[in-house]
């Protein structure tokens, strides 16, 4: 636990008023530590639907019902402790999250991993992890370079950059010499969750992973998903509770630029009109926050504008929906990654967990299938693609090829950072030079074991943390895995003998 900074429970007299920009997960994090402080918010989104990367919109069928397309799979993973005490705010209870009974991966030459019967205890999940799957066997194990996985072993942040940021995953997994088809299902996973190719993201990323779901927690790799569309399960719930704090939602309400007016202060212009506020939290994806930093020129400082410009996204990826006249088979399982099979990463049946998909299938019979392709090449033909996927998913789930494709909504994005080798140092912290502005989101740099949906609403609380403490107002407590390996014997290993280059 990181205890909560001291002070005040509430603000008195006239509270101070912050803008929050991006209603993603940091966002609403930011919004609601500094809200239950009494701080005056506005929150800002340009979209019309709250949620960023999570968001989902109403889409009309062939048939004239009603149904949510989103931006694709999510797992709730257990150690993500900060974004479920987020969720908590609307349900106490985590009512609207379900677990799935397994997390199975499938490679096209017949190998298959499972995490359901993987121990939860470190050290004994990593090493049941590989006496139980069929990708490792004596032999190769016998060949893994011992000195190159040592680091592996005791990862704490930020040691883990400082070691391993300029190498790829790559790089990292060739020297040390894990057998391919394990390289492919059980490490290539975490790359995917980057949305990147392994030779394109940061062996420290990779590693860091390791850490969170292995060898730092006891949750192991199975997790939790909403059991209706994001919307309805998680953002609407939010909002509302947002709302009984004072907290006003601006959705649909891109921000033009932000001004820095001293005192300290700043100014925020949309609509056309400009509104003053104490402070700023800038909550955006990679191009907004670019994209605002540029039509800023006096925010913060030269330095650090020319930092946020230098930062990138991930290749573009696809989420495919398809609307089946007849189902899956019974036995598929509520989520698949794959590998080997195309352009294909995952698919999941959503009918298996989310009420709005079961109720189709109770309607007409026929299955929601969601297929995802990450890291797609620039440029790529799109529809080709889409052709590609779908023709994937009748490799792996051979039934399919007969049913006929009711309806199907294609969505492709190209907003994820992108954290190349070498960039970790690069990165916006959550702190900036001015003490009105501050930043979250799954890009920034931060010194903690936490990754993707876990980095937005711990860097979201973070920078609510920092106003609250400038201001004598008690902050949020958050919680991490432990910062460090948890097994003394595999930490004094790793600081013996263990090798990154």
């Amino acid at each position: 636990m990181l205890p909560a900074p001291a002070g005040r429970d509430r603000a008195h007299g006239t509270p101070p008023r912050v803008a929050v920009i991006g209603g993603g997960i940091a966002g609403l994090a930011a919004a609601t530590g500094l809200a239950e402080r009494g701080v005056r918010v506005t929150l800002y989104e340009r979209e019309e639907q709250l949620g960023g990367r999570l968001r989902g919109e109403a889409v009309r069928l062939s048939d004239g019902t009603g149904a949510t397309m989103t931006r694709g799979f999510h797992a709730f993973f257990r150690q993500y402790y900060n974004l479920r005490g987020l969720l908590r705010r609307a349900d106490p209870g985590l009512g609207m999250l379900t677990g799935l009974p397994d997390y199975p991966l499938w490679h096209r030459d017949g190998h298959r991993d499972s995490f359901a019967r993987v121990p939860r205890t470190p050290p004994w999940s990593a090493l049941g992890f590989a006496a139980l799957s069929p990708t490792f066997t004596w032999r190769d194990l016998a060949r893994i370079d011992v000195a190159a996985a040592l680091p592996l072993l005791d990862v704490a942040v930020p040691g883990v950059y400082e070691r391993l940021d300029a190498v790829s995953a790559r790089d990292l997994l060739a020297r040390i010499r894990f057998p391919p088809a394990a390289h492919h299902l059980a490490f290539e996973v975490f790359s995917r969750s980057f949305f990147a190719d392994p030779a394109r993201l940061s062996a420290a990323e990779m590693a860091l992973m390791f850490h969170v779901y292995f060898l730092g927690s006891s949750e192991g790799l199975l997790f939790d998903v909403p059991d209706e569309p994001f919307p309805q399960a998680l953002w609407e719930p939010l909002a509302g509770y947002l709302r009984g704090h004072g907290v006003e939602l601006r959705t649909g309400t891109p921000v033009a630029r932000v001004v820095s007016v001293g005192r300290p202060g700043v100014a925020v212009v949309a609509d056309g009109r400009e509104r003053d506020y104490e402070a700023v939290v800038l909550a955006l994806d990679t191009a907004g926050l670019r994209r605002l930093a540029g039509d800023s020129p006096a925010l913060c400082d030269a330095g650090w504008r020319s930092r946020v410009a230098r930062l990138r996204t991930a290749p573009p990826f696809l989420v495919s929906r398809l609307w089946l006249d007849r189902p899956v088979a019974p036995h598929r399982p509520a989520f698949l990654g794959t590998s080997g099979y195309g352009p294909l990463d995952n698919v999941s049946v959503p009918e298996r967990y989310e009420g709005e998909a079961a109720r189709r299938r109770a309607a007409t019979g026929g299955s929601v299938v969601e297929l995802h392709a990450y890291a797609v090449p620039s440029g790529a033909d799109r529809a080709a693609w889409q052709r590609k996927l779908t023709e994937a998913l009748h490799d792996v789930y051979p039934e399919t090829r007969t049913a006929r494709v009711l309806d199907a909504r294609h969505a492709w994005h190209d907003d994820c950072p992108l954290f190349a080798p070498g960039t970790h140092a690069d990165r916006p912290t959550v702190r900036t030079g001015d003490p009105s502005v501050v930043v979250a989101g799954d890009l920034v740099r931060v010194d903690l074991p936490v990754a993707l949906m876990e980095r937005a609403a711990t860097t979201g609380f973070l920078a609510a943390n920092a106003l609250l403490t400038g201001w004598g107002l008690r902050g949020q407590a958050l919680w991490t895995v432990p910062d460090g390996g948890r097994t003394r014997p595999l930490r004094a290993a790793a600081a013996r003998w263990g090798r990154v280059g």
